[in-house]
């Protein structure tokens, strides 16, 4: 059996096989400000649903419009702590992490776990072997009631990573240049599963990055087999590992294969997560911002790489450059290893953790004909401001490098690559 198959037979008592209708019980349930408020009033609507299956597998998170920007989102918010205290679910408030952070590094997330959130980018946490998939508000509403929920059981898909992965690639370049390959829509309600010998040398944040971009490509989840790195990451937040990993025998739908050992630094330019290029095709190209941060690249590995080259650097003159951590415990890292004073020396505005600049909320929306060099996750018209703005996506060595030089720019010169 593959990965997902043995997750979802687990759940769903049975061997299960691609295609099939299941109705499977899950281990956690979580919605941000974005969705819970529909969730909580589909509740109030239908008094038989006002109700939580079990408080400590239901999450709320504070992290879209974070803090609150209008008065909108603060009654969003009202809405969501006055439900948390009536039931007594976990809830995390302005400032405490982006919802999928927040999952990972409390060990909420873990092998065999079948997770839901009430966001298309729940696919994260299959960097923790877990079944993780993102559904709308109703289906969240029933699996907050009644822990439990239907799927119809994707197709797998075998991703080898193959190659040695040098120093200066990240997960961002690599789930790039896959979904360069496969396109925006090749992996349409598949389940992807990383193998080959390339992934012992990816970090468990580069994972995570790679994962939460899989629905990129139309995925229902990605997910990572069990190994020492993620056994390792389990132990330092306290959770107990288990095996997982595919049968030697596993069929798969498709299969694709990449060598990474000769990657090169990857942009995606706009419209389309799809439309990658070498960086090197696009330097030069002028930017008026720069981010780093998102669910995507929040990581302190992403803060630490971007570090590296801002070091002893500043940010070419206007340019607006920000900088936000995907949760308090990640800011409080950089904080104590000096990696916010080097962002701030070099000009970057600093913030706790919000969604914020990746969701056009707030805290730097783009003008018209205003260009952006962004470390999230989707570069269509208008999701980070004007519609007539445009976003290029890309890993936190080339942003940063891309700040100093108030362009687009390959990361490798300020890394002696």
């Amino acid at each position: 059996m593959t990965i997902t198959e043995k997750i979802l037979s687990y759940k769903a008592g049975r061997r299960v096989y691609p295609g099939d209708l299941i109705v499977v019980g899950i281990d956690l349930a979580y919605a941000h400000d974005g969705t819970a408020p529909l969730a909580i009033q589909i509740m109030r609507e239908n008094p038989e649903l006002y109700r939580v299956f079990d408080p400590l597998k239901v999450l709320f998170v504070v992290d879209h419009a974070s803090p609150a920007p209008h008065v909108e989102a603060a009654k969003a918010h009202k809405m969501m702590r006055d439900f948390a205290r009536k039931f007594g679910i976990r809830f995390f408030d302005v400032g405490e992490g982006i919802c999928h952070q927040i999952v990972a590094e409390n060990g909420y997330a873990r092998p065999f776990s079948l997770v839901l959130g009430a966001d298309s980018h729940t696919t994260t946490l299959g960097a923790l072997s877990s079944f993780a998939t993102g559904v709308g508000s109703t289906d969240i509403t029933l699996a907050i009631s009644l822990g439990k929920s239907w799927l119809r059981v994707p197709e797998p898909v075998k991703v080898s990573l193959e190659g040695e992965v040098r120093p200066f690639i990240s997960g961002k370049d690599i789930i790039l240049r896959i979904i360069k390959e496969v396109g925006v829509d090749g992996l349409t309600y598949k389940a992807v599963e990383f193998h080959g010998d390339a992934i012992k040398y990816i970090s468990m944040d580069s994972r995570m990055t790679i994962c939460n971009m899989c629905v990129e490509a139309g995925a229902k989840t990605g997910i990572f087999p069990v190994d020492g790195i993620l056994l390792r990451y389990l132990s330092q937040i306290g959770v107990e590992g288990i095996e997982l990993e595919a049968d030697p025998d596993a069929e798969y739908d498709e299969i694709f294969s990449f060598d990474l050992s000769s990657l090169e630094p990857q942009v995606a330019e706009p419209p389309n997560v799809d439309r990658v290029r070498a960086v090197e095709e696009l330097e030069g190209t002028e930017v008026d911002q720069v981010f780093i941060g998102s669910c995507t690249n929040g990581r302190y590995e992403d803060f630490l790489a971007a570090a590296k080259i801002l070091r002893g650097r500043k940010a070419k003159d206007g340019v607006r450059c920000i900088a936000i951590p995907a949760s308090r415990s990640i800011y409080l890292k950089l904080l104590k290893d000096g990696v916010l004073n080097v962002l701030t020396e070099a000009g970057f505005f600093v913030a706790h953790s919000t969604c914020g600049p990746c969701i056009g909320a707030h805290l730097g929306l783009l003008g018209p004909n205003e260009t952006v060099i962004s470390t999230s996750n989707r570069n269509f018209p208008g999701r980070m401001g004007d519609k007539d703005s445009k976003i290029y996506l890309a890993s936190p060595a080339t942003a940063a490098a891309s700040a100093v030089e108030g362009r687009i720019a390959d990361p490798r010169k300020y890394l002696g690559d």
